[in-house]
């Protein structure tokens, strides 16, 4: 180890039992959802025990992305990690989530993070160490926040995917018309106001107003990362009130004779709230289905419009 590492340690005390923390940490499609800093996260492969994870998240005021092998216990309630790809400053990360019963149904989570700056910078070693510590706080809190609602995990966060096919359309077009989303307001009836920037290129920051069917306008803000041709993956980082969570991914397919594009939705219902934004009497259920129809509602728009607008250009030969 570095005679320039640094090590350090988060914990808390959350009223969950130690398994339902565990499982939250060791699907990491749910992170984007669960833990604000995480943007977009997915599993790149999978050996018994042993897998590998792409992660992008917000630190210190930017995108960041790397990737990192885990080893997961679930008997031990143990998840240790290690970046094997890194992003400048960072020139290497280490660590472990642990969960330990803590008696009366409480559960101590412990974060743990060892790492070393690129060249030794001590600056860039501060500048990582108040990213950890920050993201850290925030995550274990949201952790704990979210496991000690009393429903099932698979009720709390619930994903769902929407797919449209168009013939005779390029696939570069379909892609072009979600790209531009700073068009929106003129393409869809949907949406009222779009506020679109992209710095570094390929990661967006948006903030929309939409109008759902029954009239109420909500804002939204989103971190999207594009891939020009393929996909766009987002994370909601302004939220409506009736959600906790929301990340999504459009996906730009060839078909066999035109293209493809599919809409995925994450989201998870914050049942505080279920009440106070669709009246009394309401159930959590309820709450689910209405979030599902309304994004699912918009997304066929978009992705209609999308076709539409990728029929209409004319390529010359």
């Amino acid at each position: 180890m570095s005679p320039l590492t640094r090590e350090m340690e988060h914990s808390r005390v959350v009223r969950a039992p130690a398994d339902r923390l565990y499982a939250l940490v060791a699907d990491v499609s749910r992170w984007p959802v669960l833990l604000g800093p995480c943007v977009r996260a997915r599993q790149i492969e999978r050996h018994g025990a042993d897998e590998r994870i792409e992660l992008w998240a917000r630190t210190n005021g930017r995108v960041a992305t790397w990737t990192s092998r885990r080893t997961l216990d679930p008997v031990a309630l143990r998840i240790s990690f290690r970046q094997d790809r890194s992003t400048a400053p960072v020139a290497s990360m280490s660590g472990e989530w642990s969960f330990h019963p803590a008696g009366d149904g409480q559960t101590r989570i412990v974060l743990t993070h060892a790492f070393t700056a690129v060249d030794d910078d001590p600056r860039s070693l501060e500048w990582i160490a108040e990213a950890v510590d920050r993201n850290s706080v925030e995550e274990l809190a949201a952790l704990g926040g979210f496991a000690e609602r009393p429903h099932p995990l698979e009720q709390l966060v619930f994903s769902f995917s929407d797919r449209v096919e168009a013939s005779g359309v390029d696939r570069a077009d379909v892609y072009d018309f979600v790209h531009r989303s700073d068009l929106w307001s003129e393409r869809l009836p949907h949406v009222g106001r779009v506020d679109l920037t992209e710095d570094p290129a390929g990661v967006q920051l948006m903030e929309m107003d939409t109008v759902t069917s029954d009239g109420r306008t909500h804002t939204t803000a989103s971190i999207r990362l594009c891939v020009p041709g393929e996909r766009i993956s987002y994370k909601q980082t302004v939220l409506p009130d009736l959600l906790s969570g929301h990340s999504g991914l459009w996906e730009f397919e060839k078909s066999a004779d035109g293209a493809a594009i599919v809409s995925h939705h994450t989201v998870a219902v914050d049942p505080a709230a279920v009440e106070r934004v669709l009246g009394a009497g309401t159930t959590f259920e309820e709450a689910c289905a209405h979030v599902r129809d309304t994004l699912g509602a918009n997304s066929h728009a978009t992705m209609g419009a999308a076709c539409a607008y990728a029929a209409s250009v004319v390529r010359r030969p």
